[in-house]
């Protein structure tokens, strides 16, 4: 614990002040790495700084670093979240970044339930970081030491900050160069390894350049032109060959695409010339950074949820938060589950809970499956799940663990208990009654919080459907049998649900998550429903509360990062140099005012024209009001569509059918909108 390395002006008194605060938090810092380590959690080691307001609103700014290159996107969002904490009600109680060692900034103004919350909140984000395979894209393994971002940041802070101190660089050239880069920041092909260069070997070569101008070059006169390039071969160039083109396979990484391939235009030459060195160091410094940060865009929900499921389970299963703390905690929790919109703390919580519930429940109807005259047909008819739950509470000795209660827990299966720690305990090295969960395994901590008994799960065993049932049974290898229930759930793994976690921490993002846990049950169970606009009503109305519509809702936002699916097509469209993107068409059309706007930035970066197929949909004013007074939805069509720009004019024109086909997508919702679906 320390304050921080100086992220603005500060007096002594304010040093002496956060030293104090940072002094008062080492025993829970390392009380809370501890108990993360006992429930399985594998974090980085965490550096934590403490911070004023205006410091945490500059790290917010930043993305949670201290030093980053100079632009104005810092200064907004720091405006921004600045007006967020004074008018708006909201307040950063902490922030952490991906790194190894990974740092957290944690406000002085928390109360002290707040700072112990967020320190456990910390733990599970930084082994989420260290965890997830999506994180290791960006360093080319999981749990990568060599994650060192903070360095990484710096030193593409300090090379812009030369490059717009350069006497014979246009500062305000560069900030511009910078402003057309991140118009592109999201347009990255996420799913793959990050590598400094993707160079394209299907590209052909010579493309980039004017025959004419190749030939000035050359200093090659009028007459060896006429005997060299004869009209039959000028003819054959322009005859009905097919262009070359390139990619071969679209391209999604358009950032680098365009560093290899792009060139910038020069408004005095009046054409395309090779970026200078400076530019394509800037590209490559963007995208790089826009690989990092893409893994904490993708797993935003699982992230968030994870945190929060380990956060409440330390705070209050384990009473990290003291008596005295409890309701300021309580408070703190509500506020972060509660808040509005799609919540992905909440989300992830409620998420992250029903894998370990179905988990921990399949678990159990295995066992009662094996038991003797019991099958999928009669399970519900002949087990008394009451008696089950009743028998799945764990011993009052692992449940109220006092100094008064040793003995009794040296009577548990010893795969519960630290058996050093309970002589320790003995021996009273321990505060048994401040840290209970120092005795005990991480199967005794499993045990001791198994999920199916929590008052707010305590149906849902019961619960488990007739399909469901049926589905195991078939497939339940006949290997063990038991002559009663209790023999069947004396067998159990109670971690079994803890173990499922782990394993879907490290594999999934938002996109799987959602797919395959957001079910019917966990639906119904949660009351989501989805909502769009009608043009009907000329309002928004819920839609559907089916499992398939509210999944669809969410997946169209999180495919992406939420932002439209766009790659190059081709690198040569029309045999003239041009770029052509393709918008892969999910039901949700472009923004076309945002879409013409970006095409003017990447014209910037290419140097020539840039176009971009779509698919549109459109509604005829006459429909909808008829539609209106049938109270239904009026009929749409989908048409191609294409933008170009090419310097000075941005044109938008009808598409054929058959050059946009290919990115239509099957089974979509047409009136989805890009943003609020859920409540």
């Amino acid at each position: 614990m320390s304050d921080p390395h100086p992220l603005s002006s500060s007096t002594n008194g304010d040093r002496f002040r956060k030293q104090a605060i940072a002094g008062d938090l080492e025993a829970p810092v390392e009380h809370a790495r501890q108990l993360a380590e006992k429930l399985g959690l594998e974090p980085y080691p965490v550096n934590y700084w403490i911070v004023d307001y205006d410091e945490m609103n500059e790290l917010i700014a930043y993305g949670g670093f201290q030093t980053r290159y100079p632009h104005w996107r810092w200064g907004m969002t720091y405006d921004k979240q600045r007006k967020q904490g004074q008018y708006g009600g909201g307040k950063a109680f902490e922030i952490v970044n991906n790194d190894n060692p990974s740092h957290a900034f944690l406000q002085e103004s928390n109360t002290v339930a707040d700072q112990k919350a967020v320190i456990t909140h910390v733990e599970a984000h930084a082994d989420f970081f260290g965890n997830n395979d999506w994180f290791g894209l960006f360093t080319g393994g999981r749990a990568d030491d060599s994650v060192d971002a903070a360095a990484m940041l710096e030193r593409h802070a300090r090379t812009i900050e030369e490059y717009m101190a350069d006497p014979e660089i246009d500062r305000a050239e560069v900030e511009k160069w910078i402003d057309h880069t991140l118009t592109l920041e999201d347009n990255i092909d996420q799913h793959q390894v990050f590598s400094r260069r993707r160079e394209s070997e299907d590209a052909p070569t010579g493309l980039d350049d004017d025959l004419g101008e190749k030939l000035d070059e050359l200093g090659i006169s009028a007459e060896v032109r006429g005997e060299v390039f004869d009209e039959e071969w000028i003819e054959r160039i322009e005859g009905d060959e097919e262009a070359p083109s390139f990619p071969a396979e679209p391209e999604r990484d358009l950032l680098a695409f365009v560093r290899e391939h792009g060139k910038r235009y020069d408004e005095d030459a009046g054409k395309a010339v090779e970026m200078a060195e400076w530019q394509r160091d800037v590209l490559d410094m963007m995208r790089a950074e826009a690989y990092y940060f893409a893994a904490q865009k993708m797993t935003k929900i699982m992230n968030e949820g994870w945190a929060a499921y380990w956060e409440s389970l330390m705070m209050t299963g384990e009473a990290f938060a003291g008596d005295d703390e409890f309701v300021d905690y309580a408070d703190h929790m509500a506020k972060v589950l509660g808040s509005g919109g799609l919540n992905p703390y909440s989300l992830g919580k409620q998420l992250w809970e029903y894998v370990e519930n179905t988990a921990n429940r399949r678990e159990v109807i295995e066992a009662l499956l094996r038991v003797e005259g019991v099958s999928w047909r009669n399970l519900t008819d002949v087990v008394d799940f009451d008696d089950v739950r009743d028998r799945l509470e764990p011993p009052e000795a692992l449940a109220s663990i006092s100094g008064d209660s040793l003995e009794d827990l040296a009577e548990l299966p010893e795969t519960w208990i630290d058996g050093e720690a309970l002589d320790a305990a003995r021996a009273g090295e321990i505060d048994v009654e401040a840290y209970p969960w120092k005795l005990l395994t991480y199967e005794g901590l499993a045990r001791r919080h198994y999920s199916l008994v929590e008052p707010q799960f305590r149906g849902f065993l019961a619960e488990v459907s007739q399909d469901e049932l049926e589905r195991i049974g078939r497939y339940l290898f006949d290997d063990a049998r038991y002559g009663s229930v209790e023999e069947a759930l004396a067998d159990l793994d109670y971690a079994a649900g803890w173990n499922r976690m782990y394993d879907v921490r490290e594999s999934h993002n938002d996109v799987t998550f959602v797919d395959e846990f957001l079910t019917s049950e966990f639906v119904a169970e949660n009351d989501y429903f989805a909502y769009e606009y009608s043009e009907a009503s000329g309002g928004f109305h819920v839609s559907s509360t089916d499992a398939a519509d509210v999944k669809k809702k969410l997946l169209l936002q999180f495919t992406n990062f939420g932002k439209p699916t766009i790659a190059v097509y081709d690198g040569n469209y029309g045999n003239a140099n041009e770029l052509l993107l393709g918008h892969q068409y999910n039901g949700v059309g472009l923004d076309m005012d945002a879409a013409g706007e970006t095409l003017k930035r990447l014209f910037e970066l290419w140097g020539r024209p840039v176009n971009l197929l779509t698919i549109a949909t459109e509604v005829d004013d006459h429909d909808v009001e008829v539609a209106r007074r049938r109270n239904r939805e009026p009929d749409r069509e989908e048409r191609g569509k294409r933008l170009r720009y090419d310097g000075e004019e941005l044109t938008v024109e009808d598409a054929p059918w058959e050059d946009v086909s290919h990115l239509a997508a099957d089974d979509v919702d047409y009136d989805t909108k890009p943003e609020e679906w859920l409540a």
